[in-house]
């Protein structure tokens, strides 16, 4: 399988850019926007919540525990990169998209 464009390969896991949608009817994966995988959360960005429900959101979709999905970069804007601990880009791009 060809690498996603918001995939990209680390020793340990993957990063993962996203943009994110906050208060929407229900969570979802919508899909590729440019070089980001396009997210909508229920849960509001407020006190953290949405970052909460994406980070739970994420760990279902990629069957992994909540602990392998960790937000490095934008807590309070919608542009998001995520390090998934102990995935390879291959499988997250599978397991993302063929949620979506």
């Amino acid at each position: 399988m060809r690498e996603a464009p918001f995939l990209q390969s680390q020793p340990d896991g993957t990063l993962l850019r996203v943009k994110v949608q906050p208060r929407a009817p229900r969570n979802e994966v919508v899909g590729v926007l440019g070089d980001e995988l396009k997210l909508k959360i229920a849960a509001p960005p407020v006190d953290s919540a949405a970052n909460d429900a994406l980070i739970e959101f994420l760990a279902t979709q990629l069957d992994c525990p909540r602990r392998c999905v960790e937000l490095i970069r934008g807590h309070k804007s919608p542009h998001k990169v995520l390090k998934l601990h102990g995935l390879t880009a291959a499988e997250a791009a599978l397991k993302l998209l063929s949620a979506g």
